[in-house]
């Protein structure tokens, strides 16, 4: 993606460090969580690797090619997963836009180094528009809400475990979905 440099590493930073710790998500005793958080984990470290700035590393087109297989792939596993539970859809959604931007970044690759558009506008204002309205959504979600004690006593909860943490990961991979969507 092409934008500031400092801009870039740090969506890298947030990319990377959200796509780790669904790589511990996956150690969950949950078997839903264990499942979604791998593919969270294929999304942000794929996203780390395409925010990279292109003075770094300018991927050849086939490169951007395979991302765009890699992401196809996980789209139509995604498109299984979501038969029995309606939030794989919003993973759908991200896997086609991983697609759609390493398609647009492969058939104008000099807009990786910042040099021009690629993509079709009506295309990406629209995944703006959900990835924006899933930021925002996903962080009234956030928002402290009172809670109550367990019956019994306080129930610890593995790192792995934590839902807000979950969705914090999401939110963040969103607002960076949002970023590469806008530098496109």
């Amino acid at each position: 993606m092409h934008g500031p440099v400092q801009a870039a590493w740090l969506l890298v930073a947030l990319c990377a460090g959200t796509g780790a710790y669904c790589l511990l998500r996956m150690r969950s005793r949950i078997e839903e969580q264990r499942r979604t958080a791998g593919g969270e984990a294929l999304m942000g470290f794929g996203m780390a690797v395409m925010a990279v700035p292109a003075a770094v590393l300018a991927p050849p087109r086939w490169a951007w090619l395979v991302y765009a297989a890699v992401f196809g792939a996980a789209a139509l596993h995604t498109v299984w997963a979501a038969r029995t539970n309606p939030h794989h859809l919003h993973h759908l959604v991200g896997a086609f836009a991983m697609v759609y931007m390493s398609v647009a970044m492969a058939t104008a690759p000099c807009a990786h180094a910042g040099h021009g558009g690629a993509g079709v506008p009506l295309l990406t204002g629209a995944l703006l528009l959900y990835f924006a309205g899933y930021v925002l959504w996903s962080g009234a979600r956030l928002a402290p809400r009172a809670v109550s004690a367990p019956a019994g006593g306080t129930a610890v909860l593995a790192w792995a475990d934590r839902s807000e943490v979950a969705l914090a990961c999401r939110l963040s991979m969103g607002i960076g979905m949002v970023a590469m969507l806008l530098t496109l």
